[in-house]
């Protein structure tokens, strides 16, 4: 009987289109219909009469009677979430109290009851035949029910005791390999187990540096619990504290936690032990990461993602513990010269930045081959097969699909971008203007890739244009990375963060100028096509004569050189140059310029004299 799978699928499907008011009503409907199989109800018209407890015979016989105590486990589990989520908005700052409080109570109270009834019939191997694997799913759904009630009740250290045991249980059984549906437990405890077990931490005041973890192997209970005991016989170091063990070297006895960090030409000493703890954690999950990513280079984008997460997490617990530190010495009066402080706003810049690169490097094998600069197209298998049973041929991605991962690596490139310039925010950054070149010229470099993005939508929807614009974008902010690229090899081993090598910024900017080179020749065939269409349009083409700045793509119409015979046509000239021109040009008919008295040959001297006498122009001047 996989217990976990009932519970968790009967929520999901009910919560999924409803809310716990509607769930409590499903239960009610199916666990009317399991009463009417097992002969449990009541005869119609008759008075009601108790029926016998349910004994581990009756398990043995028919496992409906399993889903008779579940279905009524969860039903009081229902009516309790729906009174708590009811009254939750009009409860006031002092919470559910009174009645309404100790109804909720109840019900849970009574889901824990038939819970632990469960437990107590299935653990009766002889008769039920249970798997080992059924008993600890029932155990661990009768602890966090007891583990809601003491929340409820804010006894935060009985609610931690139970919430361990619970997450001990689940954590084993998504280990195990007769476990079939890992996934489920663990989302369970991500939603579940460990919110509460970090809230109850939290009221108890322990240090939030404290993994959950930690948490479990401290407050789980070892003595006179046969389950734990069981665990532990199969898995010996379950309850083992996982940062004691980071903390041990192979010898198992002396510690191996940093003493300094470094950050750019400074050296500070670690002084906060959950700070030294966290990135302990972060060392070796970058050597976890490090080793998946070289065994298995042709894994999905989303597993090496996902592989990024187990250096997220303790890179978090490095940047919180260092606030944590900072903000106690703040609260004692330590002012900011203090050596002490100084050396957790270092350490601080330190792990932030250290944070961003790997936030950074997630994103980047998000993007795919050389951080996204390859675009490839995605080749789909038909998940139906032909009636005919003959083999489908494979399916071209749609530009549709094209345009929506290109649209994904456009929002990926701006998560980077706006974490380069948070960067810009920590201590100390503001005032090295060389590593806010080396800045600018990684903001420089994903520009590029986002630029490249765009241009490659913009040519999918045959605007060469507008693509050739952006890859000369591109192609300008790829080119300001070269000069700030790291030059060490040793880069290109690691795991992607936030380190740009010469050899990726080189490689982008040819690749880039080729693609510049491609887009141009065709933003010129498109200019000689609308050539082309705008002569069909107007039905005869220029001369020649007019068409000397186009190369000609075709054969030339050497009929076609001049316009002939020529037009009069008007030509752009200066009024004022020839009006000045005009008193040195010699028409028939009047005296050259400066020839004092001499006569046009062919004219009268009479009509010369009287044309002398007359006055022309303004003022008596000669024009």
């Amino acid at each position: 009987m996989d217990v976990t799978n009932f519970v968790v699928s009967q929520r999901q499907k009910a919560l999924l289109v409803g809310d716990y008011g509607s769930y409590r009503k499903q239960l009610s409907r199916r666990l009317l219909v399991v009463r009417r199989k097992l002969n449990y109800t009541s005869t119609k018209g008759r008075k009601y009469a108790a029926k016998a407890p349910v004994t581990a015979e009756d398990i043995a016989n028919n496992n409906e009677f399993i889903h008779l105590l579940l279905l009524t486990s969860e039903r009081a589990w229902a009516q309790a979430m729906h009174m708590k989520s009811t009254h939750s908005t009009d409860s006031g700052a002092k919470g559910i109290t009174g009645s309404t409080k100790r109804h909720i109570s109840s019900r849970f109270h009574k889901a824990s009851v038939y819970a632990g009834r469960l437990v107590e019939l299935l653990n009766n191997k002889a008769v039920t035949k249970a798997t080992t694997q059924a008993i600890l799913e029932a155990r661990a759904y009768y602890v966090s029910l007891r583990g809601t009630i003491e929340f409820e009740k804010q006894n935060w250290e009985n609610c931690l005791h139970e919430y361990s045991e619970a997450r001990l249980i689940y954590t084993t059984l998504a280990k195990s390999k007769a476990a079939k549906e890992e996934d489920l437990f663990k989302d369970l405890l991500n939603t579940t187990i460990d919110p509460s077990i970090r809230y109850a931490a939290y009221q108890l005041k322990l240090p939030r540096t404290t993994s959950i973890d930690t948490v479990v192997s401290e407050y789980v209970t070892r003595s006179d619990n046969e389950f734990v005991k069981e665990i532990m016989k199969q898995y010996p170091e379950a309850l083992d504290d996982p940062a004691t063990a980071q903390r041990k070297t192979p010898s198992g006895n002396a510690e191996n936690l940093p003493k300094t960090i470094k950050w750019r030409s400074r050296e500070v000493s670690l002084e906060d032990a959950a700070t030294a703890q966290a990135l302990a954690a972060v060392s070796s999950a970058e050597a976890r990461v490090a080793s998946f990513l070289s065994l298995n280079p042709d894994a999905a984008p989303q597993a090496k993602a996902s592989a990024y997460d187990e250096v997220l997490i303790p890179s978090q617990d490095a940047v919180d513990a260092t606030k944590t530190a900072i903000d106690e010495l703040s609260a004692e009066g330590v002012p900011q010269g203090d050596r002490r402080m100084q050396a957790l706003q270092i350490t601080r810049t330190a792990v932030n930045y250290a944070l961003v690169g790997w936030r950074i490097g997630r994103n980047r094998v998000l993007c795919g081959a050389r951080d996204g600069a390859l675009f490839e197209p995605e080749v789909r298998t038909p998940k139906k097969a032909r009636k005919d049973r003959k083999t489908r041929p494979m399916q071209d991605e749609s530009t549709g699909r094209k345009l929506t991962r290109l649209r994904e690596r456009v929002v990926l490139y701006d998560s980077t971008i706006q974490s380069l310039d948070s960067v810009k925010e920590l201590p100390g950054v503001a005032a090295d203007q060389k590593f806010l070149e080396e800045l600018e010229a990684k903001r420089a470099y994903f520009a590029a890739l986002r630029c490249l993005a765009i241009a490659r939508s913009h040519a999918l929807l045959q605007n060469a244009r507008n693509a050739l614009a952006l890859l000369s974008r591109a192609f300008d902010l790829s080119s300001k990375t070269l000069p700030h690229a790291s030059s060490s090899q040793n880069n290109s081993e690691k795991p992607p963060n936030l380190n740009i090598t010469s050899s990726q910024a080189e490689t982008l900017r040819d690749f880039l100028q080729s693609l510049l080179f491609q887009h141009r020749a065709l933003v010129e065939l498109h200019n000689l096509d609308a050539t082309d269409a705008n002569k069909t349009k107007s039905g005869k083409e220029p001369p020649l004569v007019e068409r000397l700045d186009e190369y000609p793509h075709g054969l030339v119409d050497l009929t076609n050189l001049v316009t002939y015979p020529p037009k009069v046509e008007p030509i752009p000239v200066k009024p004022i140059f020839l009006d000045v021109a005009f008193n040195y040009i010699d028409y028939p008919g009047r005296t050259q310029k400066g020839a004092g008295k001499g006569v046009v040959d062919g004219a009268d001297e009479g009509v010369v004299e009287e044309k002398k006498e007359v006055k022309k122009g303004w003022f008596g001047f000669r024009r």
